[in-house]
C-alpha cells in the first residue's frame, strides 16, 4: 500500500501506539491526521500475521502506520524489514544496523526510516550499537555528527534518541537536536515523554532549528486496564503541538 506521509505536513507529528484498529482511528481522529500510530512487530508471532493484521490498520487510517519494534528489541529488525517491504508503510522504525535492509527492501524513498542511537552519558555522542549483535558489545561511541552522516549512507531519514528517560540527559539531547537541525534530519525523541514534559522536549527541538519532529510518547498515555492510548491525552498533545508551532511562527 503505497502513499506519501501525510503526518509529515506539519513541522512536529506524534507518534503513539494503536491497541485495536479502533484505538488507531480514535487516536488519528484526535489529532487531526497529524500523527502515525506505532503497531509492534514482537506482537506478532510470523510475518503473515502481522501483514494481515497492520492491514486493517493501513486501511482503517490512510496507511498512518508505523511498525515498531517493540521497546527497541534489536531481535524484531530482520522482521521489521521484511514486513515493511511487504506493507509499504509511512513510517518504520529500524535499530541503527537495520536501517540499510529496510531501504532496500522498501525499494523506495518515501517512507520514513529512523535509526535507533543510544545517550552515552557525552554531550555530543552516541551509541550506535544498537543491533542484534552489537547490542551484546561494548557500545561503540561516535559524534552525533557522524552517526547522522552514517544513517545518511544508509538511506536513514531521522535519529530516533532513546531510551531518553524524560529530560534525564537534556545536555546531551539538545546537541543531538542541534545536529539535526545543522545536518538537515528528522529527530525522533523517545522514552519517558508524558503529558508534563513533552512541551519542553518538543520546545528544545524547535528552538534547535529542527525542521521535523516526531516526539513518541507511549506507556504514559496508555490506559492500564484497557490496554489502550487515551485519545483524549492525544487530543491535548496534540494542542501543546499546535501552541508550540504556532509561536515558533512568531
Amino acid at each position: 500500500m503505497k502513499k506519501s506521509p501525510n503526518f509529515l505536513n506539519e513541522r512536529i507529528a506524534l507518534n503513539v501506539l494503536a491497541n485495536s484498529v479502533k484505538n488507531a482511528e480514535e487516536c488519528y481522529q484526535a489529532a487531526e491526521g497529524n500523527i502515525i500510530l506505532g503497531i509492534l512487530s514482537k506482537n506478532y508471532t510470523t510475518d503473515e500475521e502481522a501483514i494481515n493484521d497492520m492491514k486493517l490498520y493501513q486501511e482503517a487510517i490512510e496507511n498512518a502506520i508505523s511498525v515498531g519494534l517493540g521497546a527497541g528489541d534489536p531481535g524484531q529488525s530482520q522482521m521489521v524489514s521484511r514486513i515493511s517491504a511487504e506493507l509499504q508503510p509511512q513510517h518504520v522504525n529500524q535499530v541503527f544496523t537495520g536501517v540499510g535492509t529496510s531501504r532496500a527492501l522498501l525499494k523506495q524513498e518515501d517512507t520514513v526510516i529512523n535509526g535507533l542511537v543510544s545517550p552515552t552519558g557525552k554531550v555530543g555522542y552516541v551509541n550506535i550499537a544498537t543491533g542484534p549483535l552489537s547490542s551484546q558489545k561494548t557500545a561503540a561511541e561516535v559524534p552525533i555528527e557522524t552517526a547522522i552522516a552514517l544513517l545518511k549512507d544508509m538511506g536513514g531519514s531521522s535519529v530516533k534518541y532513546f531510551p531518553m528517560k524524560g529530560l534525564a540527559f537534556k545536555e546531551e539531547y539538545k546537541a543531538v537536536a542541534k545536529a539535526c537541525a545543522e545536518n538537515d534530519f528528522m529527530l525522533e525523541p523517545t522514552g519517558g515523554i508524558d503529558l508534563d514534559n513533552f512541551e519542553e522536549i518538543i520546545q528544545i527541538a524547535v528552538d534547535a532549528g529542527v525542521e521535523k519532529i516526531i516526539p513518541h510518547v507511549y506507556s504514559s498515555i496508555i490506559d492500564p486496564k484497557t490496554g489502550d492510548t487515551r485519545p483524549e491525552d492525544v487530543k491535548q498533545l496534540f494542542s501543546i503541538m499546535q501552541r508550540v508551532e504556532k509561536n515558533s511562527k512568531k
